[in-house]
């Protein structure tokens, strides 16, 4: 069976006007970062919105839920900015326990050519396909249990609530 894929924006996908300097959205850069990373894996991508995390409402989350509950996948890859990527993961594991839901999310802009997306999408794949029911969070080679995780401000960095 595919790997359900659920992109939602963040700064995974977003872009760099060079005239203004601001960061936007056009299309997402998955496909580019699949083919890059020679993927061979079964998939099934599908784009829900293409939003900052911080913009992300309750009504947004309900549709996450909602696609993720009726997709026949049970591995799932939600691509998600991280600035309230562990918020998402509370509301998806309060509806969902017998699916492997995987978020993840970059730092830096794919397009800016240093991100850690591509490695973080990569984590993400190999994860969903290992790790038992559940919802997760992926960032930096690791994961994390959705209720143990926090994005640390100051380090830019996921990490453990408790050890």
């Amino acid at each position: 069976m595919a790997i359900r894929i659920f992109i939602t924006g963040g700064t995974f996908d977003k872009e760099y006007n060079e005239l203004n300097g601001q960061l936007f959205f056009k299309d997402t850069h998955l496909p580019e970062m699949l083919k890059l990373g020679r993927c061979r894996l079964e998939l099934d991508v599908r784009t829900l919105m293409m939003i900052d995390s911080l913009e992300m409402t309750d009504a947004d989350r309900e549709l996450i839920v909602r696609q993720c509950e009726n997709t026949e996948e049970s591995q799932i890859i939600i691509t998600h900015g991280t600035d309230t990527m562990a918020e998402t993961a509370r509301v998806i594991a309060e509806h969902i326990q017998d699916k492997t839901i995987v978020l993840t999310g970059a730092m830096i802009p794919y397009k800016f050519g240093s991100s850690d997306g591509l490695f973080n999408l990569g984590s993400a794949l190999a994860f969903v396909q290992t790790l038992p029911p559940g919802v997760y969070v992926a960032m930096n080679g690791r994961y994390f249990h959705w209720h143990n995780v926090r994005k640390n401000k100051q380090t830019g960095e996921f990490e453990e609530l408790s050890k």
